[in-house]
This record gives structure tokens, sequence and C-alpha cells, in this order.
């Protein structure tokens, strides 16, 4: 199973910290954003990782990681993305990386506490289809809220006025290698942007997601409260932990 870090984008809602850098390589606590969705994977016993990037500083990535000695690996793989387009749009850029087998994404700005290391090792057991982690949130109108009927999922909506559930979608995605078909067949949301709750959705609708929820805390950084926000929380308890 390969992992993906999705940190392209051009972070415009922290202005004007990303006037000079790629939002994913701002500092969380002590450390790089990007280090944090890195860590997550391999703490899931992933090893083989593609970086999707971005912008005028995709260079700096190399620069920081280079080929990953600094968590054990022997290689890391790059990819760049042009503009922005959306979460799906960026993954569709790792057809060739993922070489149609299973895959886990995670967002670059998303921080967890402890692992997701048990959603893995249940989403390789399963036959195909796609799987998220969800989250109980005081905030689920910020983002994809699933609407549950008894335990199945039965759609999400993407950032709804009226959230059907007090749960989120966090950024952590598993999809087997047909999700390269599925990017293929969306239309741009409003937001001009091709959008992974439709993905989701179509696995729900082909009756193949699977969900589990995440243990200790989550947020992602993507704006000022929520950067600041992950520091205060990586200071305090830590974060990926095994």
């Amino acid at each position: 199973m390969k992992g993906i870090v999705l940190a392209g984008g051009l972070g415009t809602r922290l202005y004007p910290l990303t006037r000079v850098t790629n939002k994913h390589l701002l500092p969380v606590f002590k450390e790089p954003m990007i280090y944090y969705p890195i860590r997550t994977l391999i703490n899931a016993g992933i090893k083989d990782i593609l970086i999707v990037t971005g912008g005028n500083n995709a260079g700096d990535f190399l620069r920081l990681l280079g080929n990953g000695s600094d968590f054990g690996l022997k290689h890391l793989n790059y990819t760049y993305q042009e503009g922005e387009g959306g979460i799906a749009a960026a993954l569709g850029l790792a057809e060739h990386f993922a070489d149609r087998g299973k895959i886990a994404v995670v967002l670059g700005d998303n921080i967890i506490e402890k692992n997701v290391l048990k959603a893995v090792e249940d989403f390789r057991k399963q036959e195909r289809g796609a799987k998220i982690i969800l989250k109980e949130v005081p905030d689920p109108q910020r983002f994809g809220v699933p609407a549950f009927e008894k335990d199945r999922v039965i759609r999400i909506d993407e950032k709804p006025a009226m959230p059907a559930s007090s749960y989120a979608v966090i950024g952590i995605y598993m999809y087997d290698g047909g999700v390269f078909d599925v990017i293929k067949t969306l239309k741009p949301s409003h937001r001009g942007e091709l959008e992974i709750t439709d993905v989701n959705n179509h696995y729900i609708r082909e009756g193949t997601l699977t969900w589990e929820t995440l243990e200790g805390w989550w947020t992602d950084a993507g704006t000022f409260e929520s950067l600041q926000y992950a520091g205060n929380m990586v200071a305090k308890t830590g974060a990926n932990k095994k």
C-alpha cells in the first residue's frame, strides 16, 4: 500500500505568511508542517510515499526532505501540481505512482495525535472501495459532514450550513486503484475545483465506502486559528504517537 501527501495549493487563508513560502513548510511547534502527515503514513506502516506539491516553492520540499532519510526512508517521490484545482485534482496526479494499487492519502495540513494503523490494516483487508476517518468536532460546518442512517454513511455534505451530524471527515482517505477512474468523471464544483467529497460520495453510492472514528485529537492547520491550535496541541501533548 502506497501513501500520498497532498501539499500543493496557494494557502491563501494564511496570507501574508504564504506569500513567500508554501503553507506546508510553515512551522507547527518545532517542525515544518509537512513532517506530520509524512509520519502519519510511516506510523501506519507505509514507506512508499509521494509528495504532491506546487507553487513557487516546490524546490524547498526537496531541499528540506531530500530522500526522506530523516524519517528512516530510502526514497521519497515528488510530483508537481500546476495551479490549484482541488484535492481530487491533486490526487489525480498520483495515478502513475499508485499503479492501480491501494493508496492512503493525507492532506498536508492535517495533524493527528495518535495514528491510523488500525484503519490502514482494516483497509488492506477490504476487497475494494474506500475508507474515510471521522472525528466529532464542535464546528462540523467547516468540513465534509457525514449523514448517517443507523451506522451507515449515506452521503457526505461539503461545508453544510445545517450539518447532518457533529462529525467531520478528516483529511485522511483510503482508496482502491479505481479512484483515478472516478476522478476523471468529476465536474468542477461551484468553487471551480474537483472535490474529494464527490469522490467519497461515488463510493457511497457504489456501496463500498467504510468508515472508522479517530482516537485522540485532530486538527487541520490551514487557518491562523487552526495553525496556532495545532502548535499548541503538539507542544502540550505531542503528535503522531505510535
